[in-house]
């Protein structure tokens, strides 16, 4: 699955909770959306997530975390496998480059 973060923008339509744009995220990209955290900005909630254009990249990216020893990132592949979506308590997505 090859996404263009773009049209995959211009597809959304408008939301009116957090729980409304996740469910759509989830019908759309399935296991290739993952929430990564959450954070208090501005007085709002906001949900962080990974939507995952490159699965075998990006797991190789995932994995590295759990592994003791260090790793050095030698190329921009790693960090083109995912795009970062903030999502809104009230709704609102933000898609970070």
């Amino acid at each position: 699955m090859n996404l263009d973060i773009e049209s995959v923008y211009n597809e959304m339509p408008n939301f009116q909770s957090h729980d409304e744009a996740r469910q759509w995220f989830k019908n759309h990209f399935h296991d290739r959306i993952a929430l990564r955290g959450s954070d208090i900005v501005d007085g709002k909630m906001i949900y962080f997530y990974h939507l995952i254009k490159s699965p075998q990249e990006y797991q190789q990216y995932m994995e590295s975390f759990s592994r003791p020893d260090d790793h050095d990132i030698t190329n921009a592949e790693t960090f083109e496998s995912y795009s970062t979506i903030e999502i809104s308590e009230d709704g609102a997505v933000n898609f970070l480059p």
